[in-house]
């Protein structure tokens, strides 16, 4: 069983008295079905599943009568209070679903019906914008991230340098014997599903090309600090900043690309500062750079900049499902790799990758300036990477 965590979360979220609605967000590929699958078969309550990846689907009708499916297995039982779930899988793709969820969940909660329900999203910004919409105060929100080094290396038998390489998408993992097939698989059945039905046909895009551009950009330049001015340069595009930060802001919510925000003491994340690039899976480095993996391990520059976006994806995966925060932070030629805030608690990460960098570590100056609570060193004399990526990120920042 992978997305362990997820899948007895929500086990427990269901077993309670009070009810939500529970939301299983993330990148595509990367385990909701299969965990809902899963739950579907351990629970012990009647179960309904559906899902909405259908073309032909054009208005609430559908969505009313699986509801009403959810519905009946609650009425099995004599006296019809038998606690009861339902699955809906793509909502997202229902048009106008928050509101007709909303009616339907308000309707069973005026009518004391037990029917839990839970949704499926292949796009987490996507899937919160209509929730806090139209739903807010009935939901919560599980996310589901990339597979980690533990699930790979468990499922597949992989080595550390393989899930450097190959990244973190359990459906690509057969195919890395075939190069060429591996990277047709990576760009086409989850980089361009991902941005033509996720993003383009469900979120205003005023400039496709430069939103394809600047990922590509990112993929490039991941584990850098980029400002925006540099790249419309290199975009050569006459866009302005706000367009960038919200490009950046949507493909972070499709799970694929993060601009990371500069820690300036209040932990409050700003548009203007320049942001560090970070892809949330290395995959999307590497199908797109060219090089074998034997290639890779040989260039020593690329294959460090390869570790430290491994490093920064667990960091931010793993935030991602802990609700902590993450950063970078730099000052002239100073710069500390990663900053974790939880609550009052701070941590700073300093990353020995291999790479050249043109900066100095700004770990003693960071803690001169901010009151940290713990310093890590990935790599080199410090923690081995292998044993970073195998921990859960709340027990190294604790």
């Amino acid at each position: 069983m992978f997305q362990r965590s997820v899948y007895f979360e929500l086990i427990r979220r269901i077993g309670e008295p009070r009810r939500f609605i529970q939301v299983l967000a993330g990148p595509r590929q990367v385990g909701k079905t299969t965990v809902a699958q899963q739950v579907l078969e351990s629970v012990g309550i009647p179960c309904h599943y559906a899902s909405a990846d259908d073309p032909l689907l054009k208005d609430g009708l559908w969505l009313e009568q699986q509801w009403e499916t959810g519905r009946l297995q609650t009425r099995v039982a004599e006296g019809g209070k038998q606690k009861a779930l339902l699955i809906l899988d793509e909502i997202q793709k229902m048009p106008g679903w928050p509101e007709k969820v909303k009616r339907l969940w308000d309707e069973d909660t005026v009518g004391d019906c037990p029917l839990q329900v839970v949704l499926l999203g292949s796009s987490p910004l996507l899937v919160q914008h209509g929730l806090s919409e139209s739903l807010a105060g009935r939901f919560e929100v599980l996310p589901v991230t990339h597979w980690s080094f533990a699930e790979m290396r468990d499922a597949f038998g992989w080595t550390l340098a393989q899930y450097i390489y190959y990244g973190g998408y359990p459906g690509a993992a057969g195919l890395i014997e075939e190069p060429q097939r591996w990277r047709r698989y990576i760009v086409d059945s989850l980089l361009e599903t991902t941005l033509s039905r996720d993003i383009f046909l469900m979120t205003r895009i005023d400039k496709p090309v430069l939103f394809r551009r600047l990922f590509e950009l990112g993929c490039t330049y991941s584990g850098q600090i980029l400002s925006y001015q540099k790249m419309l340069g290199q975009l050569q595009d006459a866009g302005n900043t706000t367009t960038l930060a919200h490009y950046l802001e949507l493909l972070s919510g499709a799970g694929l690309l993060r601009g990371l925000q500069k820690y300036d003491g209040h932990g409050v994340r700003r548009r203007s500062s320049s942001p560090k690039l970070l892809v949330m899976n290395t995959a999307l480095m590497t199908a797109a750079c060219g090089m074998t993996f034997d290639e890779a391990k040989a260039d020593r520059l690329f294959w460090g900049r390869l570790v430290e976006s491994a490093i920064g994806a667990a960091l931010a995966n793993g935030a991602m499902e802990s609700g902590l925060e993450l950063y970078y932070w730099n000052s002239r030629n100073a710069e500390v790799d990663f900053v974790v805030r939880q609550g009052k608690n701070l941590v700073a990460i300093e990353v020995k990758s291999g790479q050249r960098k043109n900066t100095l570590p700004g770990l003693s100056q960071f803690c001169g300036a901010f009151d940290v609570n713990k310093t890590l060193l990935i790599g080199a004399d410090g923690i081995p990477v292998e044993q970073f990526l195998l921990k859960p990120l709340a027990g190294l920042i604790s």
